[in-house]
């Protein structure tokens, strides 16, 4: 017999032997069963970043159900503030005075909004960031009824940051207090849905509050 054909034989009954062995047990042995992935990943219940704006820096809006827990940067509404837009704010003190900038994008195109420095950090509930900062505070105002005296509701003692959006939803305003910041008292700054009104009774308020970004000044 032809000694390459022997061992092509041998090698063929090894390999039948073992397979037998490996089911010599009377089991059935399937494919390998790959578990999925948890529920929490498949559902999307993984706190992940939004998508950035593209070119865009500084804070990153998301949905209060994704809070991050240092410094947050929540959407109220999605379709003025979009989850993904982004903002920056800067502070600079020089000489007892006090230089604000702030910039966007993304954000709604060709729309108003008020903008504003605010008391407490942002929470879940839009009204967890409190009321405005004021140089000199009102005595009068309260959680319940905000400033709206023209003595103290004024963007001399407050800081106002109104800006409107360009097509593309970006926008900047600056603005300067002869002032400078109380340490821990100013701790957010907060979009509104319009500009902030100036006449009796109502000075300050802009309307509800749309996204909150925490800045500790």
């Amino acid at each position: 017999m032809n000694s390459r054909r022997v061992h092509l034989i041998a090698g063929a009954s090894l390999l039948v032997l073992v397979a037998a062995g490996c089911s010599d047990d009377g089991s059935t042995h399937g494919p390998e069963t790959v578990e999925a992935p948890p529920t929490s990943i498949l559902d999307g219940t993984t706190t992940l970043l939004p998508p950035e704006i593209p070119g865009a820096s500084g804070y990153v809006f998301r949905s209060p159900e994704d809070a991050a827990g240092e410094d947050d940067a929540f959407t109220y509404d999605e379709t003025a503030v979009p989850v993904g837009a982004t903002v920056n704010v800067a502070a600079d003190e020089e000489g007892g005075r006090t230089t604000v900038t702030f910039s966007a994008r993304g954000l709604a195109p060709n729309r108003d909004f008020g903008v504003h420095v605010h008391t407490r950090r942002c929470g879940s509930d839009p009204a967890d960031s409190g009321p405005h900062y004021q140089n000199v505070t009102d005595p009068a105002a309260s959680d319940e009824a905000p400033s709206s005296d023209l003595a103290y509701a004024n963007p001399e003692n407050e800081v106002w940051l109104d800006i409107t959006t360009d097509a593309g939803g970006s926008a900047e305003a600056t603005t300067t207090v002869d002032w400078t910041f109380r340490p821990d008292e100013a701790n957010s700054v907060v979009l509104h849905e319009k500009h902030t009104m100036t006449g009796p009774g109502e000075a300050g308020m802009a309307g509800a509050r749309l996204a909150c970004l925490d800045e500790g000044f």
